[in-house]
């Protein structure tokens, strides 16, 4: 088995953020679908006001960028109203992440919508990316409370604004590597908004332990100044990680300019903010949220066998099996970044095809959660 590590962790986000600039300077993909068949979906970019977020120490934007994908019939059959996947990106990435850097979904999704039974969803991925590269779609003083932006301000927006199904059996959450982290945390407790949740070579699952803490917390103490960790994420590593779980995970609003209180001081391990760091690890919150878990209609979760995190995401399984939540699990293929795409179209986008609930057409009787 995999061990789990922070080091695994710091490597695996490293790529995943030199993925996404290397798209980014490239100009990544058309803004729209370019898959066969001549039925093509689009992707809108728009702007979403987190209330949420507002008064963040770390003075992020409030107002996010979200990528919205709408299906090929969209435009033409006004009276449809669409399922709706919430997809979450990785440490380092952008909400174009899934469109031009790490997969062609709007390409997959066209490919799809031609197929028999299939059910075109709305897909929408909000862009998490924070001074020190990625909020952990987590609640804090210091970046915002993200867990409520995806929950609440960002799901009434895309309401308001678009033809969705507003029951929760018609709303689905899925993420990859920290959005897959996101997905599994915010799924636990917003249960009453969504239905079904797709987990994707998930993060953070295992608590790190001090001797693994100590390479890259120890070198964030070297970070003193709002410029200095600016320049520390243009440069994506183990650095800015190790500020990003701090800011996430064990925020001090008394201690500007980072407002964060990190779990080494000195070269030594605290083991009081560590102790903050292992409650917000999965593993250790899925016992208080089984409940929540076992009304979901629908979970999955997959992990490449050459991937880093594979311990940790068996160790999740292995968790959710003993508290008896079904899911589906599986092991395939795979590092970390090398299948993203082929997943999402493969496995991530027909399952929420076949687990969220959409009437084939609006004299479809109400639906009710």
């Amino acid at each position: 088995m995999v061990r789990n590590s922070a080091l695994a962790c710091v490597a695996i986000v490293t790529l995943t953020a030199f993925v996404s600039l290397d798209a980014q300077r490239r100009g990544g993909g058309p803004p729209g679908g370019a898959g066969g068949g001549g039925r093509r979906g689009t992707v809108e970019r728009v702007t979403v006001h987190g209330k949420a977020l507002e008064g963040n120490l770390e003075g992020d934007a409030v107002d996010r960028e979200v990528s919205i994908y709408l299906p090929p019939s969209y435009a033409a059959d006004t009276a449809r109203r669409y399922p709706v996947v919430y997809l979450l990106h990785g440490y380092g990435a952008r909400d174009n992440a899934f469109i031009a850097d790490v997969g062609r979904l709007a390409e997959s999704v066209d490919r799809l919508s031609s197929s028999q039974g299939f059910s075109e969803p709305i897909v929408v991925t909000p862009n998490a990316f924070t001074l020190h590269g990625g909020s952990m779609y987590s609640s804090s003083p210091t970046t915002g409370d993200w867990e409520k932006f995806v929950a609440e301000d960002l799901v009434s927006y895309v309401d308001s604004h678009y033809r969705t199904l507003t029951a929760r059996m018609s709303r689905g959450l899925a993420g990859h590597s920290a959005g897959g982290y996101g997905a599994l945390r915010i799924g636990m407790k917003r249960a009453d908004l969504f239905s079904t949740l797709y987990v994707m070579s998930a993060c953070c699952a295992a608590p790190v332990t001090a001797p693994e803490i100590l390479p890259f917390a120890g070198a964030a103490e070297a970070i003193k100044t709002r410029e200095q960790a600016e320049a520390a994420s243009r440069q994506p590593g183990g650095v800015s990680f190790g500020l990003a779980l701090a800011a996430a995970w064990s925020p001090s609003p008394s201690k500007a300019p980072l407002f964060v209180d990190l779990p080494v001081a000195s070269g030594a391990a605290r083991p009081d903010v560590l102790s903050r760091w292992t409650a917000n690890a999965t593993l250790s919150m899925v016992d208080q949220y089984a409940a929540n878990l076992k009304r979901y209609y629908a979970v999955a979760i997959d992990v490449g066998t050459r991937d880093q995190l594979l311990g940790s995401n068996r160790q999740l399984h292995e968790a959710l099996v003993r508290l008896k939540v079904a899911h589906y699990y599986e092991e395939y293929d795979g590092d970390h970044m090398d299948k993203i795409g082929e997943r999402l179209e493969r496995n991530v986008i027909p399952f929420f095809s076949t687990y969220l609930v959409a009437p084939a057409n609006p004299s479809s009787p109400q639906i009710k959660d």
